[in-house]
Order: C-alpha cells, then sequence, then structure tokens
C-alpha cells in the first residue's frame, strides 16, 4: 500500500525516483543522508521515495511529533521522538536500534537545519563507522525534479573530512528547493 502511495505522491506532483545505484537493494542496514535539506518538502519527496523501494526506514525527530494526540501518524511513518532539551548521545542510541534490527534504513539529514548551515553535522559518520554499514546518497533535485539514492558509499577507515570529500561531488546548491540554504563547504 506505501508503494502505491509514494507513486501516487510523486505522480500527482510530478517527480521521478531514479536510482543510480542499485546496490543498495543487497544491503540490510544503511544509513540514509538526505542532502540538500532546505525545505519541508524534502521529507515529503524523501518519504515517497523510500515508500516506492520498500526501505524499512527510521528516523528521528522532535518527540513533541510523536508524544502529541497525533503521534501515532508520525510512529507510523518511522519516526522515534527524542527530547532536544537533554542532552542525549543520539549516535550511541542509533547504533543499539541498528544493532538490534535485522533490517533498517536510518534517515539522517547532516546539514541538521533547512536553513543555511556552516557545517554538516558528524553523526552519520559515527554511526556507520560504529556498525560497518555502508552509506546511501539520497537526494531531492527540485531542478530535475527528481528523488533517489545516487551511490552507496562505505567509511571503512576514512576520516570525516575524506569522506566528504568523496560525497560532496555528488551534491550542489543547485537541487536545493532553496539553494541560498546549501552550503557547499561540508566541513
Amino acid at each position: 500500500m506505501k508503494r502505491i502511495l509514494g507513486k501516487i505522491m510523486l505522480g500527482v506532483t510530478g517527480w521521478k525516483l531514479v536510482v543510480h545505484d542499485e546496490s543498495f537493494k543487497q544491503e540490510k542496514k544503511s544509513i540514509l543522508i538526505c542532502v540538500p535539506h532546505t525545505s519541508n518538502w524534502d521529507f515529503y519527496y524523501s518519504l515517497a521515495c523510500f515508500w516506492i523501494l520498500g526501505m524499512p526506514f527510521k528516523m528521528f525527530i522532535k518527540d513533541y511529533y510523536t508524544k502529541s494526540w497525533f503521534g501515532f501518524f508520525f510512529k507510523a511513518l518511522g519516526c522515534i521522538g527524542v527530547d532536544r532539551t537533554k542532552s542525549q548521545n543520539l549516535v550511541e542510541y542509533a547504533v543499539q536500534i541498528i544493532n538490534e534490527s535485522d533490517t533498517i534504513a536510518l534517515i539522517n539529514t547532516p546539514e541538521g537545519t533547512r536553513s543555511y548551515s556552516e557545517k554538516w553535522k558528524q553523526g552519520f559518520y559515527h554511526i556507520a563507522r560504529q556498525t560497518d554499514i555502508p552509506i546511501a546518497l539520497c537526494y531531492a533535485d527540485y531542478k530535475k525534479k527528481q528523488c533517489g539514492i545516487m551511490k552507496l558509499v562505505k567509511v571503512e577507515d576514512k576520516s570525516f573530512e575524506e569522506l566528504l570529500d568523496e560525497i560532496a561531488p555528488y551534491y550542489n546548491a543547485e537541487m536545493a528547493k532553496y539553494p541560498e540554504n546549501y552550503n557547499p563547504k561540508l566541513y
């Protein structure tokens, strides 16, 4: 049912799903980095994309959305509420969730905000490194009206900067809904 709904969601808006690297289908676990993240619409297109692909995704959001009267809706979407007012080790929590799952795709937005960000947050890197799972380079390209997966990358023994140097060429400001909010300098 979700697959059909995802196709309808993209069809109504004139978008299409494009997967450049089919190898993600062999992975039972992965981290999905969704870039650029400059609009709430990114969530809509990502959701449709991942439903069509049948990915068992999870994502962290403010616990307000999962604890309110409509929390059941967000939980059904795969959202995990976190209290942002308390200091938490989300990397450790994410590693635990991944290790306890047979199949999972954990969504991460490394920019950390829809506004302009000086640099990417490192959480996705540390999660991938500690769990030894690949990172899927996901995107929503507003100029081409496409969303999908570009490539799988492995952290292996790369530093954060080396990994970002490998990732950077796949993304640019022209893809973003609000190009002025995307910073091509990732670290």
